[in-house]
């Protein structure tokens, strides 16, 4: 991995991302050698004297069709101003072939990865989250719904680690993988042209919210054309009757996929992330100011 350093905005170090595949060899499902079918982390690190440092793995959107860079590495280096390490993932897609398992077996590894390699990437361990926006939402909300504790046993040292993330936060996430308000480009990338109306149930992750979903931030538009607002009342209720610590927001004005919503590098971004970053404070995440 190249370590050429650089440095935040806040001061902090930083090391120069290089990609890091989460299977040794050939993953599991693996459709072939491509570039398509080798799931990856990017990590964006931040180094810091006072210790290891929360990490974020990020999802990015894109109807499970593509990844959307404004989604991925934009959202790592902004954690990264504010002291956090942050692991882009390139997860598998529908539109190469795969389905479901595949994408949420990817996120899950990604997870353990970052624990399995925290001491080595000056992370906490205690402290990795997930993050993801539109599909990518919903991939971060499956594995915060749907995970393990890892296996001691296993051959292979990353499974050892457990999948569940800390935190969650969700951006304008597709939940409903099955009518009304499912969002149809992801449900088919996901699960085919006519899949099992009781997969997509089982695939929707307000119907798997448990007392061990992690605490959630989620945001919204309300005018969003693309994934209704319904999608993250679903989950944002769902959290509520499961008495699970969340933070709602929600915003009149909007397109989908809106991301930081910044103009240009380094201006004031949409005010979600100013709220995301009060509630990791709040949550006892340390962040660091501009």
């Amino acid at each position: 991995m190249d370590t050429s350093p650089s440095e935040t905005s806040a001061g902090l170090p930083t090391v120069d991302p290089a990609e890091v595949r989460l299977w040794p060899g050939t993953a599991p499902g693996a459709k072939g050698e491509g570039p398509e079918d080798i799931p990856t982390v990017t990590p964006f690190l931040v180094r810091s004297d006072s210790g290891p440092r929360p990490a974020m793995v990020i999802c990015p959107g894109g109807g499970y069709g593509m990844l959307a860079p404004h989604e991925g590495a934009d959202y790592a280096r902004f954690l990264n101003r504010h002291g956090f390490s942050a692991f882009v993932l390139r997860y598998r897609l529908g539109s190469a072939g795969y389905r479901h398992p595949c994408m949420w077996r990817d996120a899950c590894r990604a997870i353990r990865m970052v624990r399995a390699r925290a001491a080595e990437w000056g992370v906490d361990s205690a402290r990795v989250a997930v993050m993801g926006s539109s599909a990518g939402g919903h991939l971060a909300a499956h594995v915060a719904t749907v995970n393990d504790g890892g296996d001691p046993s296993a051959a292979d040292p990353v499974e050892r680690f457990s999948s569940r993330p800390d935190l969650a936060i969700l951006c304008y996430p597709v939940i409903a993988m099955a009518e009304p308000f499912g969002h149809t480009g992801s449900r088919k990338n996901l699960l085919g042209d006519d899949p099992d109306e009781e997969l997509a149930a089982e695939v929707s992750p307000d119907r798997r919210v448990s007392p061990e979903t992690p605490p959630t931030f989620l945001w919204h538009t309300v005018e969003d054309p693309v994934v209704p607002v319904r999608n993250a009342l679903a989950f944002a209720d769902a959290l509520a009757r499961a008495e699970i610590p969340f933070e709602l927001h929600l915003y009149e004005r909007g397109r989908h996929g809106l991301g930081l919503d910044v103009p240009a590098p380094f201006e004031a971004p949409h005010p979600w992330a100013a709220a995301m970053l009060r509630w990791l404070s709040e949550r006892g995440w340390e962040t660091i100011a501009d």
